[in-house]
């Protein structure tokens, strides 16, 4: 009997932990369905290579997009394996006659759609700002172009932002970038290296010009120096060649020159994935070279905040720090 009644306690255990995951999951899908927590996704996409991204005769992987989960409900999904680059458009009620690109993070390896994208994306177009999701594609996937694939997407989508400021309200010459961790070195990238042509030109588009007015560089990875760098970007980066020209060529702080755009800095100096010396070289060699920035370093925030995970610390501060930047050099 005394078996008996412990087989039906352990059925009944189980009976009971299993609905409450079902009830626990239900709850957490419902909160995340509420657009309270979680607004609607952007209905408005711009496709950046209508006929195909170049160079893709060798590329085997399949586009997709994972939810990654967060303690609090909130959708964090990323996009892997990029197939179909694009612009996701979030308009503003009213304009202020400046657009912002942003250029989610994930390690070269995805591309983050909430945290770094979106959300952020919502907070810019609150304040005026015509802003862009870039979705680009990843340097090891088999891209002819490697390591400069996703500098093809950043160039042609800025020339497509440009190509419709009159429509949309905005200035071509006030659009600015901002970009996270890896997506921080594709936007300095863009920044040191806007006109190297990549690829051959598509339609009109392709005749505008690719330098930023201003860029943001939020938590990035810049440096493929070994001493510093990001392990798993540099890995993605020179998977196609791995060769020290080609390393030198694709660390932002090392294509500095004269007359680039200004540049915003972040980063938090307990970031344990991606080096505080990152910024601090990048800003030692604007600088050098005389070109306007500000950086700010916060003592706390570790890597990958974006805006979710600011909440009572100083390093809250950072999105009204850029827009300040941003107004100051007309953006």
């Amino acid at each position: 009997m005394a078996s008996m009644m412990n087989r039906r306690g352990a059925l009944s255990a189980f009976v009971s932990s299993v609905l409450g995951s079902l009830v626990a999951g239900e709850a957490r899908a419902a909160k995340m369905d509420n657009p309270a927590i979680t607004p609607p996704d952007p209905t408005e996409a711009i496709v950046l290579w209508p006929s195909g991204a170049p160079g893709g005769e060798g590329v085997k992987v399949e586009e997709r997009i994972v939810e990654r989960g967060d303690p609090k409900g909130l959708k964090d999904r990323a996009q892997v394996h990029t197939r179909a680059p694009k612009l996701e458009v979030f308009r503003p009620k009213t304009p202020n006659g400046a657009a912002v690109m942003l250029i989610p993070g994930g390690g070269y390896e995805r591309v983050v759609l909430d945290k770094e994208g979106y959300e952020t994306a919502r907070w810019l177009a609150g304040r005026g700002y015509t802003c862009f999701v870039l979705f680009y594609r990843m340097p090891g996937d088999g891209w002819a172009a490697g390591g400069d694939a996703p500098l093809q997407d950043a160039q042609r989508a800025i020339r497509l932002i440009r190509a419709r400021a009159d429509g949309m309200g905005f200035s071509a010459d006030r659009v600015a970038i901002m970009g996270f961790s890896a997506g921080g070195h594709l936007a300095a990238n863009l920044t040191t290296r806007f006109d190297v042509e990549t690829y051959p030109a598509r339609d009109d588009a392709d005749s505008l010009p690719t330098k930023p007015n201003l860029s943001a560089l939020i938590y990035p990875v810049i440096t493929l120096d070994l001493a510093a760098a990001h392990g798993g970007s540099r890995k993605q980066l020179l998977a196609q060649r791995d060769t020290p020209e080609r390393a030198i060529e694709l660390s932002p702080e090392k294509q500095v020159r004269e007359g680039l755009s200004p540049v915003f800095q972040l980063h938090a100096a307990d970031d344990k994935s991606v080096p505080v010396e990152n910024s601090l070289l990048m800003f030692s060699a604007l600088k050098a070279k005389g070109v306007p920035t500000e950086m700010h370093i916060f003592e706390e925030g570790g890597h990958g905040f974006g805006l979710r995970f600011t909440s009572g610390k100083p390093v809250a501060a950072w999105p009204n720090l850029f827009e300040a930047f941003a107004k100051r050099h007309g953006v």
